[in-house]
């Protein structure tokens, strides 16, 4: 295999809160699609870092030249080491109108599975990303988290602020939020913590907006649970894998209208 980088275009569909890193400050999860319909992960991004003209949005295309499988730490079998200087920011991102048309245009030609059937590719193909539709979505649990960084993380930042460039803040959600939900095969509920950023990000601001942590991790809840969650809504979870583990944890959520007279189908096959 050619270690060359190659060219790609990407639908960003997948941006995780940040977290810290030794070699990189922060590094945020990003993945999407190219225009072939295939998964992939770029990592590593130090999405805050980036000049803004770097800073894409999700839903928005780039290009960025990748170094193919296996080139750098994460061997997970979508992940691509993308070369940060190289990339490019193409247009708006596509729009939510007529029902999110541009966007499903996209996302509905990627096939749907559920959990047990990622876990399977997973052992057998190394799968390590892909798209679920619940049947059904009980809860959105919250429980309590660290209010701080592990140990070795704190002194990163420490270190950082005192010899390194400009460390931006990144506050710690004390909080952990887990969809419990059904696929079309459960046995029993699935449990899977939540990563977007976005759900940080709503966090963050409900805190701003009324004072306090609490009340702000349950206005969260209700917009995850009862709004993109809805009867109403034809809703479908990212997930992807822990490095290094096979722990699937959701990684976004496409959330459009139901269209009318018609529903996706979970689908059976490779991912690709």
């Amino acid at each position: 295999m050619s270690n060359q980088a190659i060219r790609t275009k990407v639908l960003i569909t997948v941006m995780t809160y940040p977290h810290p890193s030794r070699g990189y400050q922060e590094l945020v999860c990003t993945a999407g699609v190219t225009e072939q319909g295939e998964w992939v992960r770029l990592y590593p991004v130090d999405y805050r870092y980036r000049p803004r003209n770097q800073q894409f949005r999700k839903y928005q295309w780039i290009e960025v030249d990748l170094f193919p499988h296996g080139a750098g730490n994460d061997r997970r079998k979508e992940s691509r080491k993308p070369i940060l200087d190289t990339l490019r920011v193409l247009g708006e991102p596509l729009s939510t109108k007529n029902g999110w048309r541009e966007r499903r245009q996209i996302i509905d030609q990627i096939p749907i599975y559920t959990v047990k059937q990622l876990r399977e590719l997973h052992e057998s193909e190394h799968v390590s990303l892909g798209i679920v539709q619940p049947t059904r979505v009980i809860d959105l649990k919250i429980e309590p988290s660290d209010p701080e960084w592990k140990p070795e993380w704190q002194a990163l930042f420490d270190q950082l602020t005192l010899f390194g460039p400009v460390q931006k803040p990144l506050r710690k959600i004390p909080y952990k939020f887990t969809y419990v939900f059904e696929c079309a095969d459960s046995h029993r509920p699935h449990n899977a913590m939540i990563e977007d950023w976005e759900l940080g990000v709503l966090w963050l601001n409900e805190v701003a907006r009324l004072g306090d942590e609490e009340q702000a991790a349950l206005s969260v809840r209700r917009k995850f649970l009862d709004e993109l969650c809805n009867e109403s809504k034809d809703t479908r979870f990212f997930m992807g894998t822990v490095f290094p583990y096979n722990t699937w944890v959701v990684l976004g959520v496409f959330w459009p209208p139901k269209p009318k007279n018609s529903q996706p189908e979970v689908v059976q096959g490779t991912l690709f």
